[in-house]
């Protein structure tokens, strides 16, 4: 069985509804994981925060222009009475249980379980068109069998366990329609994967189930060897390995989460991303092979800062480097790119919040320097120390370019650059040029 994930542009719409109902409708057997309408979750995050500030009136003026939106949609996707009139109970329904915050005390939970309303309308209105032209089809309800622990991360045997009794129970079944991003967490409230979440969902459900292929479809016909945003006459990179895609989603490839990784690594399950606008293009395929000898793709992390700490107590003393770490640990922030020297050591973050008191700890070890708004260049492919030649390619594309930091020799995937935020482009089009233009 084969596990298919379709992302807020593939639904954004009726008619793009109808244009996955006929994608997936092949009379095989599959378990099809929807996230939210696009534009449907930054909604429901805003409507949230007019909940947080008392603003209930704000609120509530959101949800009817969302309502709005729901019913003309129904209008454009349901052809008979019968089945428009069931959409419009649910749609009803739920959006009731939105104005029933305005009465209530609003926290943490409130919010969860109003994001949670995207991939429950998504998903519903969904089942509900399949039932109307006739396809053997149920829900599969994610809140039943998808679960996070204390520590927030998936519960995978629960997974199985409660997936593998709900397949059982409808083993006639074609097509098994479930939300992406939300859970239970460990206490049984109403939780989610964080944002990206449904790709996590579809790689979780393809390896509770052990499925033949876990699919990504999106609005882009694979991960492109470059950001087509930045860069013209990027290509789509027909075969990533696992580690070279987990490599490109973390360093700021959009098309895929990098937490969707693992789970389908660790039971090698490959997974291929597709195009719902283009479903004839080959699209990526990532798996246990790799292209040998070969530079793949580039991709940028934004909002990076770098952190040099300076010390003459670092040369020849052990112990330095781990009283650095233990400050970025004590404040739950991640380091992503780290280069030493005999005095000093330089490393990234991406996440600011804690960064005022990481530096004032610092300072106690040495003389610090941080430099915001900078960029994280990440090259990726089969690039293992034996491999002569592609270090010069890379750093000849920055030869005119300023360099903050070179990290290499972490994995033999991936050779990272540190530059500024100003310069992001002209460095993304000096690699295409230089790496995949020749």
């Amino acid at each position: 069985m084969k596990v298919l994930k379709f992302g807020g542009t593939s639904v954004g719409s009726a008619v793009r509804i109808k244009d996955v109902a006929a994608l997936v409708c092949d009379g095989e057997q599959k378990i099809i994981v929807l996230s939210a309408m696009s534009g449907t979750t930054n909604s429901l995050v805003e409507i949230s925060d007019y909940f947080y500030k008392g603003n209930t009136s704000g609120a509530l003026e959101r949800i009817n222009v969302l309502e709005q939106l729901y019913n003309k949609v129904v209008e454009e996707l349901y052809t008979t009475d019968v089945y428009k009139s069931e959409a419009k109970v649910l749609i009803k329904s739920i959006f009731e249980y939105l104005r029933s915050f305005s009465k209530s005390i609003f926290t943490l939970f409130e919010e969860k379980s109003i994001l949670a309303q995207g991939e429950l309308l998504s998903t519903k209105m969904f089942h509900t068109y399949l039932l109307e032209i006739e396809k053997n089809s149920i829900l599969l309800p994610a809140l039943d069998y998808m679960r996070i622990d204390k520590n927030g991360e998936p519960d995978t045997a629960f997974i199985a366990e409660k997936l593998t009794e709900q397949l059982a129970n409808q083993p006639d079944t074609t097509y098994y329609i479930t939300q992406g991003y939300i859970c239970r967490n460990f206490y049984g409230e109403i939780d989610n994967l964080q944002r990206g979440g449904s790709d996590y969902t579809a790689s979780l459900v393809g390896a509770a189930i052990k499925a033949e292929e876990i699919q990504i479809w999106t609005d882009i016909d694979g991960m492109h060897n470059n950001d087509p945003r930045f860069v013209a006459g990027t290509q789509p990179v027909p075969l990533l390995n696992f580690d070279e895609a987990a490599e490109l989603a973390y360093f700021g490839a959009k098309i895929l989460h990098p937490t969707c990784i693992l789970p389908a690594k660790l039971n090698n399950i490959p997974v291929r991303l597709l195009n719902t606008l283009d479903p004839a293009a080959q699209g990526t395929l990532i798996s246990v092979q790799s292209q040998k000898d070969k530079i793949q793709a580039v991709a940028a992390k934004d909002g990076i800062t770098a952190i040099k700490i300076k010390s003459g107590r670092m040369l020849l003393a052990h112990g330095f480097l781990r009283k650095v770490f233990e400050i970025f640990e004590s404040y739950q922030t991640s380091i992503d790119m780290i280069t030493t020297s005999e005095v000093g050591v330089s490393v990234t973050i991406d996440n600011n919040k804690k960064l005022d008191e990481i530096v004032n700890n610092l300072k106690k070890l040495g003389t610090v320097t941080v430099d915001t708004n900078m960029v994280i260049i990440c090259v990726v492919g089969d690039l293992p120390s034996d491999n002569v030649g592609f270090q010069t390619k890379i750093v000849n594309a920055f030869k005119d370019i300023p360099l903050r930091m070179i990290s290499y020799g972490g994995s033999d995937f991936n050779v990272s650059l540190l530059i500024k935020a100003e310069d992001k482009k002209r460095a993304l089009v000096s690699l295409s040029e230089t790496l995949f233009n020749n």
